[in-house]
């Protein structure tokens, strides 16, 4: 055991130790690609713009179970910040220090040796394996999952269930398991005034000061009570701004960008509908854009939550709690053509930041972890 344990974090080094800052994938993936192809997956990588993507299946029969993930990592920041190199992959009192060491280069290590170990001991299980793997996660995410997902849709090549490897546990591993995700609505609002000098207010239109009274209502109400899976819709605005750095001069306009996390008791159109209630309610002149980051989904207790839950167990001997809180994640594309999706990884507490790291013992149990689902789905 001791040796496959280290050969999940060898692998997880050697993922690390290539910058892969999005939307590069710095030659990850054909390390993966490699492992892959000699277990017998018939290996495809798909290349749109600047984004690499890797799809690669084990069988032609269902049930059909995918691993998902990203090699892509965000921006490391200053350097001289960091304990140790960003992407050295060090190791020192038993934690693996590194940009992408939790999210997610961890999990796509222990995804490839699970599937070793599985595939060796049940070279003919039945099913279908796969993975699907980006460098467009971190990014604007055009050009990864969701160009794959079109590309099986069209050629009818359906997906029954997916765990991706973000990393869901909180405190410890195992933790927290997502077994769905709200939906991202981000409003790009302009709120239009006429701009003046601040001793004569009576010859200009202040904009901050109309829009006071429906950023108020806004931020205050209630879009839905939640339900038993997830909380209640939230709003938040994240970026406002007016002015010309003047102290004088009354702005023209004030610029407003928020986001909803919505649940499934709401959609994104009703959403919509109600902010433009509120603006036009208090009689204002705006413009506003819409962008759909991604809908609400969510797997409910069955097969595949109950053997991931089942397998947490076994190896960790915690009791998971499946959640749908935190932000989106590639799972969203998978879940919109009917696959049961959820979300398995490390712990999130360094994520994104400087010093991200990953205790060494915590990878070579998720590897067990992702093998025993398979041996769970497909013996």
């Amino acid at each position: 055991m001791s040796e496959t344990h280290s050969d999940v974090v060898a692998l997880a080094r050697a993922l690390i130790q290539r910058p892969s800052v999005t939307p590069e994938d710095a030659g990850c993936q054909a390390m993966i690609n490699a492992r892959l192809s000699a277990l017998g997956f018939n290996v495809e990588e798909h290349f749109f713009v600047d984004t690499l993507n890797t799809w690669a299946r084990k069988g032609d029969e269902g049930p059909h179970f995918c691993f998902a993930g990203h090699t892509d990592v965000v921006p490391v920041g200053n350097e001289r910040d960091w304990q140790y190199p960003p992407f050295s992959g060090e190791i020192h009192d038993g934690m693996l220090h590194g940009r992408g060491a939790a999210d997610m280069k961890g999990s796509l290590a222990a995804m490839v040796v699970a599937t070793e170990r599985f595939v060796t001991r049940f070279p003919d299980h039945k099913g279908s394996i796969s993975f699907l793997i980006t460098s467009d996660e971190e990014g604007p995410f055009v050009n990864g999952t969701t160009k794959v997902v079109d590309l099986l849709e069209a050629r009818n090549e359906k997906i029954d269930m997916c765990l991706v490897g973000e990393p869901s546990s909180r405190d410890q591993l195992g933790d927290v398991v997502k077994n769905g995700r709200r939906g991202s609505l981000t409003g790009h609002l302009t709120i239009k005034g006429v701009q003046g000098h601040v001793a004569y207010p009576h010859l200009a239109k202040n904009p901050i000061h109309l829009s006071t009274p429906a950023l108020t209502e806004l931020s205050t109400a209630q879009w839905d009570q939640g339900n038993a899976f997830f909380p209640a819709t939230s709003f938040q605005i994240s970026n406002i701004h007016g002015g010309t750095g003047a102290g004088n001069v009354i702005p023209g306009s004030l610029d407003v960008q928020f986001n909803f996390r919505f649940s499934t008791e709401v959609t994104a159109e009703q959403l919509k509908a109600r902010v433009t209630e509120i603006l036009d309610k208090h009689s204002l002149d705006y413009e506003l854009h819409w962008t759909l980051n991604g809908l609400p989904f969510l797997t409910e207790p069955g097969p595949l939550l109950s053997v991931t839950l089942d397998a947490i167990k076994t190896v960790t001997g915690i009791d998971s709690n499946p959640e749908t809180t935190g932000g989106t994640s590639d799972g969203r594309f998978i879940a919109q053509t009917g696959c049961k999706v959820i979300e398995l990884g490390p712990v999130n507490a360094t994520i994104h930041q400087v010093n991200e790291c990953v205790s060494t013992e915590s990878l070579e149990q998720l590897a067990e972890i992702y093998e025993l689902i398979l041996e769970k789905l497909f013996t």
